[in-house]
C-alpha cells in the first residue's frame, strides 16, 4: 500500500517567547520591533496579558518600574493608560522618590488592546501550542519543540511561563492539576529544563475570591475615588488624552469574627496542614497567615475592587487564601458590607515550578546555555510589573543577541529594573521576589517622574524609540536646565506683594534681594507657589515645572547620593573574568570562594552583594585583578 511522503514539521524563526503574559508581550514586543522573527506561544490566545490576580498596575515601587518600561520603549504604560478605570498616585503626602502611580485596570480590556497590539506588531506570530522542549546543542539554543512535535529553529528562546509549569491550584480540599483561572498547566517543559542542567525552584503564589458586586453593601464601606488630577503612565500621553469618568474602590476590615473563623479553621488550611510545600511571598501573605502571625492585630485592611465594567465581580484585596469553601464564605461574611456577600470563584493557591535566577547572568541570558533567556514569574520573581520590567529587557537581549550586538544590563544606579535584575541573578531568593523603594539605594535618582530623563535615550540607541520622541526628550531637559538656570539668576526684591506671599505661606520676610531659586528651596515655598511674584517666568508643562522644583529643592541630597554612585560605579565596571579560578586568589576566605565560584559574578559590584562575601573579600579580589589586569578589563 503507497505512503505518503512525510512532511517536515519544522519552521524557523529568530526569537521563540514562551508564555504570553506581561513578560511574554513585552519581551515579543521588543523582539518584533528591533526586527526578529518573532514567535510568541500561549496555552491559549484568549489568556494573552491576563490579569489573573489583582486587576490593577503600578503601586508602590511598582510604578516605577511601569514608567521605565515606558521610558525604554515598552508598551505596558501606553497599554494601562488606554485601560484603566481609576487612576491613583499614592505616597503624596511624601517625598517625591517615593510617590508612585497605580490604576486600576478593566480586566478584560488590558488584555485584549495587548492582543490588538501584538496582532498589530509586524514580524511577530501569536501560535496557540505548549511547548514540551528546548532544543539545545553544544550549549546553545537551536530551537524550542510543542507537545505535536513540531520545532521551531531559532537562536534565542525566552522563557516567560508565568504560573503554568506543573501548575497546581488548592483550597481546602480541593486540589486540582491547572494553571491560573482553571487554565490548561504546561506539564512537560519542567522536565526538559532539569534535562539540559538547570535548577529549578517550587514557589507559591494566591490569590483572593471575587464576588457579586450585587450582593455587597457599599455604604458600609469607606469610598476611595481616583485622583481629580490624572497623571499617565506613558511618557506620550497627555492628560487631556486619557482622562475618563473613573470608577471608585471601597475599603473595609476584617474583624475579630473574621479572625475566630480563621483560627477555628486552621487545621484545614493546606497552608498549614502541609499539603502546600512551595515557598509563597513574604510580602503578600494570604489572610490566614496575617491572622496567624500578627495574633495581637484585631483587623486588616480590604480593598473592595472592580474587575472591570463589563462585569459585576469584586476582588477583595488583602485576603488571599487557601482555605476551604465553606470557610471562606463564612469569613467573608462577617465583613461589614459582605454580609450577604456571594462568592463567584474561590480563593486558591497556585503552586508552579520557576528557574532559579542565578543561573541567569545580568543580561537574563542562561550562563551556560547560549540563547536562552528568562524572564518574569519564571524567574522566582512575583507581580506584573516585575515581570514586564524582565520581559522588556529579555526581548531587548536577546535581539540584540541575534544581531551579533552587545547585552543591555542596567545598572542599579540607573533604574529600578536594574536592582530588580541585580537582585534576581546575585541573590538567594527562597520567595517570589517583590519589588519595594527599599530595595533601591539610590532611589532619589531613581524617581518614577524623571524615568524618561534617565532613560529614554537609552531606549533610542536601543532602537524602541521613534526620532520624533527622541527629539520632544532632548527639547524638555534643554528647558528644565534653561528654566533652572532663570531661577538663579532672577533676583526677587522685597516688595510688597512679595513679603505679603511669603506672609501667606508662614515664610520669613525678605531684608534684600533674594534669587528664585533661593526661595523655592525653602520647605514651606514652591516653584508655583511663587507664580505670583514671577512675571517674566515662560510657559512650561505641569512635568518641566515639576522637574524644576525637585531638582531646586532636593539639590544637595541628589548631589550627595550621585558622589555615592560614582564610587559605586568603580566596583561596578572592574570586570571578573568569566574563566577565573578563585583557588588562584589567596587570603580568600572558604566561604567566599564557594559562594564566588557558585555564583559566578560579572562585576566586583555583583560579587560584593552576594550573601557571605565580605568587604576584606572584596578588597582581596580587587587586589588580585589588580596585580592581572592583563585578563580583566573595565567596562
Amino acid at each position: 500500500m503507497p505512503t505518503g511522503k512525510k512532511i517536515e514539521n519544522t519552521e524557523k524563526a529568530d526569537v521563540l517567547v514562551v508564555g504570553a503574559g506581561h513578560a511574554g508581550c513585552e519581551a515579543a514586543l521588543a523582539a518584533a520591533r528591533l526586527g526578529c522573527e518573532t514567535v510568541l506561544f500561549t496555552v491559549s490566545v484568549d489568556s494573552i496579558a491576563m490579569m489573573p490576580c489583582n486587576p490593577n498596575i503600578g503601586g508602590t515601587s511598582k510604578g516605577h518600574l511601569v514608567r521605565e518600561v515606558d521610558a525604554l520603549g515598552g508598551e505596558m504604560g501606553r497599554n494601562i493608560d488606554k485601560s484603566y478605570i481609576q487612576s491613583k498616585m499614592l505616597n503624596e503626602s511624601k517625598g517625591p522618590a517615593v510617590h508612585s502611580l497605580r490604576a486600576q485596570a478593566d480586566k478584560r480590556d488590558y488584555s485584549q488592546k495587548m492582543r490588538e497590539t501584538l496582532e498589530k506588531t509586524e514580524h511577530l506570530r501569536i501560535r496557540q501550542a505548549e511547548v514540551a522542549k528546548i532544543l539545545v546543542e553544544d550549549g546553545k539554543i537551536i530551537g524550542a519543540e510543542t507537545v505535536s512535535g513540531k520545532k521551531y529553529l531559532a537562536p534565542a528562546v525566552i522563557l516567560c511561563t508565568g504560573t503554568y509549569l506543573n501548575a497546581r491550584c488548592v483550597y481546602g480540599e480541593v486540589s486540582e492539576e491547572t494553571g491560573p483561572n482553571g487554565l490548561k498547566r504546561a506539564t512537560h517543559l519542567s522536565d526538559s529544563l532539569r534535562e539540559n542542567g538547570l535548577k529549578l525552584l517550587r514557589f507559591k503564589t494566591g490569590t483572593p475570591a471575587r464576588i457579586d458586586g450585587r450582593t455587597v453593601d457599599l455604604s458600609k464601606m469607606e469610598e476611595q475615588k481616583g485622583d481629580e488630577t490624572i497623571t499617565p503612565f506613558s511618557f506620550e500621553n497627555k492628560e487631556n488624552e486619557i482622562k475618563k469618568q473613573q470608577i471608585s474602590c471601597y475599603l473595609t476590615y476584617t474583624n475579630e469574627n473574621t479572625h475566630r473563623i480563621i483560627r477555628d479553621n486552621i487545621d484545614r488550611s493546606p497552608l498549614y496542614s502541609g499539603a502546600i510545600r512551595g515557598t509563597g511571598p513574604r510580602y503578600c501573605p494570604s489572610i490566614e497567615d496575617k491572622v496567624m502571625k500578627f495574633p495581637d492585630k484585631d483587623r486588616h485592611q480590604l480593598f473592595i475592587e472592580p474587575e472591570g465594567l463589563y462585569t459585576h465581580e469584586l476582588y477583595i484585596s488583602g485576603m488571599s487564601s487557601s482555605l476551604p469553601e465553606d470557610v471562606q464564605e463564612a469569613m467573608i461574611r462577617t465583613v461589614p458590607g459582605l454580609e450577604q456577600a456571594v462568592i463567584v470563584r474561590n480563593a486558591y493557591a497556585i503552586m508552579y515550578d520557576c528557574l532559579d535566577p542565578m543561573q541567569l547572568k545580568a543580561s537574563l541570558e542562561c550562563k551556560f546555555i547560549r540563547g536562552l533567556f528568562s524572564a518574569g514569574q519564571s524567574n522566582g520573581s512575583s507581580g506584573y510589573e516585575e515581570a514586564a520590567a524582565q520581559g522588556l529587557i529579555a526581548g531587548i537581549n536577546a535581539a540584540r543577541m541575534v544581531h551579533g550586538q552587545e547585552a543591555v544590563v542596567l545598572k542599579r544606579s540607573e533604574a529600578y529594573i536594574g536592582v530588580l535584575i541585580d537582585d534576581l541573578v546575585t541573590k538567594e531568593n527562597t520567595e517570589p521576589y517583590r519589588m519595594m523603594t527599599s530595595r533601591a539605594e539610590y532611589r532619589l535618582l531613581l524617581r518614577q517622574d524623571n524615568a524618561d530623563l534617565r532613560l529614554t535615550e537609552l531606549g533610542h540607541e536601543i532602537g524602541l524609540i521613534s526620532e520624533e520622541r527622541y527629539r520632544k526628550l532632548l527639547a524638555k531637559k534643554d528647558a528644565i536646565a534653561a528654566e533652572i538656570r532663570r531661577t538663579e539668576h532672577t533676583v526677587i526684591a522685597p516688595m510688597e506683594n512679595v513679603q505679603a506671599l511669603l506672609s501667606s505661606h508662614f515664610s520669613t520676610p525678605l531684608k534684600s534681594g533674594i534669587t528664585l531659586a533661593e526661595l523655592i528651596r525653602r520647605p514651606e515655598l514652591g516653584y508655583q507657589i511663587l507664580a505670583p511674584v514671577d512675571p517674566e517666568r515662560p510657559e512650561l508643562s505641569e512635568d518641566i515645572c515639576e522637574q524644576v522644583e525637585i531638582s531646586l529643592k532636593y539639590e544637595g541630597y541628589i548631589a550627595r547620593q550621585a558622589a555615592q554612585v560614582e564610587h559605586f560605579l568603580k566596583l561596578e565596571r572592574r570586570r571578573i573574568p568569566a574563566e577565573l579560578d578563585y583557588n588562584d586568589v589567596g587570603s580568600l576566605r572558604i566561604e567566599a570562594r564557594q559562594k564566588l565560584e557558585k555564583f559566578r559574578p560579572e562585576t566586583l559590584g555583583q560579587a560584593s552583594r552576594i550573601a557571605g562575601v565580605s568587604p576584606a573579600d572584596v578588597a582581596v579580589l580587587q587586589v588580585y585583578l589588580e596585580k592581572h589586569k592583563n585578563v580583566s578589563r573595565e567596562t
